[in-house]
């Protein structure tokens, strides 16, 4: 009979009773680009694993409707999970019940208010420079990513301490960039203009990585050996793995959606992993130190 007559509990009359909607909301600034379909992966897995559903929303940087995406999803879920690095907790908090569960992905200390998970930027980046120094790099440009952006302002922090220490900084090998692709591409003119030219370059995300690369094709640079190139997210873009020669930060991306007993990342910030898209050394001397097989080298552990 229920079968014939096509019956399903009524999800809403059936949470009026239990007070629970066993649904989690998402709330993220995009839901386009790699990083986000590695994270967005990682939280259903998990999600679906404990018979959980997602609501899933993209605020677009804009904090009005963040707020009003949160106020909007009252009732309709268990707990948020809220990726904004330049969110307003106080405006958070005004707009959650109190004890409600949020956890906030990527942002300074949630206090006692919230649970965080945090990707530790400023380390990762640090590492990547210290790392292309060891290789013999010593002019490293950076592009980095979109002003405000507390990941992007981390990741540039990290960059400068490094090379203040072991390269040799100087501003204008700090080029602007907004995480997308198209800008690592555009980037790569003001590159090949600086004088003495880099021998590396760290861009904030793996997009503007990618863009690099192709600009440095079109323009007949071979990666490594004319330009050696890091990116910072190593997500399992297609694109990535066929660009070889590129040194790569990996993130936790899709772990940052699991809890840790499962792999994801524990309380404390994430640490970042260095890994290698190409056995080659990224060496500005490299055929002088031997050839296509010198200066090979390994993941490298930010631990």
């Amino acid at each position: 009979m229920v079968e014939k007559l096509r019956y399903a509990p009524h999800g809403a009359a059936r949470s009026l009773i239990t007070r629970e909607t066993h649904t989690l909301g998402v709330l993220l600034p995009d839901l386009f680009g790699e990083f986000f379909s590695e994270l967005i992966r990682g939280i259903d897995a998990t999600a679906r694993r404990r018979g959980y559903h997602l609501l899933y929303s993209g605020s677009h940087g804009d904090r009005s409707e963040a707020e009003a995406m949160v106020r909007a999803m009252r009732g309709r879920v268990d707990g948020l999970i809220v990726l904004s690095p330049d969110g307003n907790r106080g405006a958070l908090r005004a707009n959650v019940p109190e004890n409600f569960p949020v956890v906030l992905l990527n942002s300074a200390g949630g206090g006692r208010s919230f649970d965080t998970i945090a990707v530790d930027n400023f380390g990762g980046a640090a590492a990547m420079v210290r790392h292309l120094a060891g290789l013999g790099h010593r002019r490293v440009a950076f592009i980095a990513g979109p002003p405000g952006n507390r990941d992007a302002s981390e990741r540039l922090r990290g960059y400068r301490e490094a090379m203040r220490s072991v390269g040799e900084w100087s501003k204008e090998l700090e080029i602007p960039g907004n995480f997308r692709e198209e800008a690592g591409y555009e980037a790569c003119a003001r590159i090949r203009g600086l004088r003495p030219r880099p021998s590396a370059v760290f861009a904030a995300n793996d997009s503007m990585a990618i863009g690099l690369l192709y600009a440095c094709r079109e323009a007949g640079l071979r990666v490594p050996e004319d330009l050696a190139i890091a990116g910072f997210d190593d997500g399992s873009d297609r694109r990535a793995r066929d660009l070889r020669g590129a040194e790569i930060a990996r993130g936790p991306g899709r772990k940052a959606g699991r809890p840790p007993e499962e792999g994801g990342p524990p309380d404390d910030p994430r640490r970042a992993r260095l890994v290698r898209r190409d056995a080659r050394a990224a060496s500005p001397d490299r055929e002088e130190r031997g050839g296509e097989g010198a200066g090979r080298s390994g993941p490298i552990e930010n631990e």
